[in-house]
Order: structure tokens, then sequence, then C-alpha cells
């Protein structure tokens, strides 16, 4: 994918990310993001669904969207993966408090305060 383009929806304050179920339906969620790297970087409940359904393939698509899942562009597919160095984690969510500031921190520090924090997951999303 084209780096304006990935710029272009770096701009965005939601994509809609399309985490597909074994038997090929997709299921789409509403989700915060930052580019870094070439990559989209999103974290979730370790348990979340979208997070076990990439356990299971890499197969996603993205799309800008409303807080409430409104798709208002062309989707984008790529592959996902659940990122696991250390390194990479760090750069994800330093990437997420430099784009949502100071609601990146207070959401840090309430999952900090309820233990959730530490079974989160980052997911790296790469868009074709």
């Amino acid at each position: 994918m084209e780096a304006a383009a990935l710029e272009a929806l770096d701009r965005e304050a939601y994509i809609s990310l399309a985490t597909f179920r074994r038997d090929g339906r997709a299921v789409e969620t509403p989700v915060w993001f930052a580019l870094h790297d070439g990559s989209l970087w999103v974290f979730s409940a370790g348990d979340a669904g979208k997070v076990k359904r990439l356990r299971n393939g890499s197969r996603i698509r993205v799309a800008p969207c409303t807080v409430r899942g409104g798709v208002t562009g062309a989707w984008i597919d790529g592959a996902g993966r659940i990122v696991e160095d250390p390194a990479e984690i760090e750069a994800a969510y330093a990437a997420l408090r430099a784009k949502y500031g100071w609601q990146m921190r207070l959401t840090d520090f309430l999952s900090g305060l309820s233990g959730r924090r530490t079974r989160r997951a980052v997911l790296a999303l790469t868009p074709n």
C-alpha cells in the first residue's frame, strides 16, 4: 500500500478491523490504531474475539469508521499478527500515546488499576 494512502488513513480516529471466523464470516470491530513503520498498531484485551481469530488466521481488512463502527471509506485487505516482541510492543504503545495523547494515557492508567493492562495483546496490521 502506498505511504500516502496509509498516512491518509492515519488521520482517522478509528478503523473498523474485520477479522475472519473459521467459516469465513467477517467480524468487524471499531478500534484505535496508530501508524508506525508501515503497520497499523492496535491493542486489545488478550482474550478478545479478534485476538482469537488472528491466532487462527492472519487475514484482515480495515476501513476508516466512526466510533460506533459505521464504515466511512473503502476496505483495505491485509494481514495481521499478534506481537510478542517487547520492543515492538513498546513502540506500538508509544505510537498510540503520540496519536491519542491524554485519552491513551487515561486508558493505560485505568487499565493498570484494574489489572487489565498486563492481559492486553498488541496487534500489527499490514495492509496490502
